[in-house]
């Protein structure tokens, strides 16, 4: 195609690592998925505007993606290009304050903070994903969540980049400006308070330690895969409803919390998507309740 010798050209111009035909199973936290027809590796955030620019500009279809832990890819893979943001990492203390790049990932904000003995971010310690990531879905863990401490992200619309406050962001359950996915994070900067290390560390290791004992992390999945109802439990809903172990091909929901599913080896995107369809329609036949799905299906089956 024309419209990728021009991106390759543009990308080589600019100094942009890229590959054709990147597995994008290597960059999902499930496993799962071929490859896209070319994927770009940033390493700042001129080369990010400028080849998402590229791609709007030649009507390439493209996405941007950070450590790909709420996404499942599809065996065909995904026609297009995928920006990764992975590069950017870029993270700087000033007072109470932190500055950082949208592929900074949640364990290292949290871990800066920890150094520095800040406290307000120590809830979110084990979110697998990015900061940008996370200020797209307003991401949250044990009673804490991103809005708390975001002060302001810088973001690209495809023309300019733009900086907005925390109450211009529309921030709620999983949802924020950039849910629609016209618009990219780039950077944030966060606001937390001094407190004690070793208050701080506790916290991180309970945290980490619920993980551990309540979620299936010893195996590939996307994260919870339901939105939470109101005045339900998804997992708790898809327990009740007989699916605790129930498999589909190679995708399974986990014996452990009955939110995710795990891959147990070789699950593709249609045994995903098939399981997930069949545990909405059986918790909406049996209780009424409509589940919504969190994870994202991205390219062909």
């Amino acid at each position: 195609m024309t419209e990728y010798k021009q991106l390759m050209s543009l990308a080589d111009e600019i100094g942009c690592e890229y590959s054709i035909a990147e597995s994008m199973r290597k960059h999902t936290t499930f496993r799962i998925g071929g490859p896209c027809d070319i994927m770009l590796f940033p390493d700042n955030k001129q080369q990010a505007t400028t080849v998402i620019k590229a791609c709007r500009q030649m009507s390439l279809d493209y996405m941007v993606l950070g450590n790909g832990s709420d996404m499942v890819f599809g065996s065909g893979g995904y026609n297009g290009a995928v920006i990764s943001m992975c590069r950017l990492n870029s993270i700087y203390v000033e007072g109470n304050r932190i500055y950082c790049d949208a592929g900074v990932s949640m364990s290292n904000l949290c871990n800066t903070a920890l150094e520095h003995s800040l406290t307000g971010a120590e809830r979110l310690y084990g979110i697998p994903g990015t900061v940008g990531g996370a200020v797209c879905m307003n991401a949250g863990a044990y009673g804490g969540q991103i809005s708390d401490i975001l002060v302001s992200c810088d973001y690209f619309d495809g023309v300019e980049v733009t900086s907005r406050l925390t109450g211009e962001l529309e921030l709620a359950y999983r949802h924020s400006i950039f849910s629609a996915g016209t618009m990219t994070v780039l950077s944030a900067c966060f606001e937390l308070k001094s407190g004690d290390k070793a208050e701080i560390k506790a916290t991180m290791d309970d945290c980490i330690s619920r993980r551990r004992s309540k979620q299936p992390v010893e195996y590939p999945s996307a994260g919870s895969v339901f939105l939470r109802p109101e005045g339900h439990f998804a997992g708790a809903l898809v327990e009740q409803c007989g699916f605790k172990g129930y498999s589909v091909g190679g995708a399974e929901v986990s014996e452990k919390h009955c939110g995710f599913i795990i891959n147990k080896g070789g699950a593709t995107s249609s045994d995903v998507k098939a399981l997930v369809n069949e545990i909405k329609q059986k918790v909406l036949d049996e209780t009424g309740v409509s589940l919504q799905c969190e994870i994202k299906f991205v390219g062909e089956d």
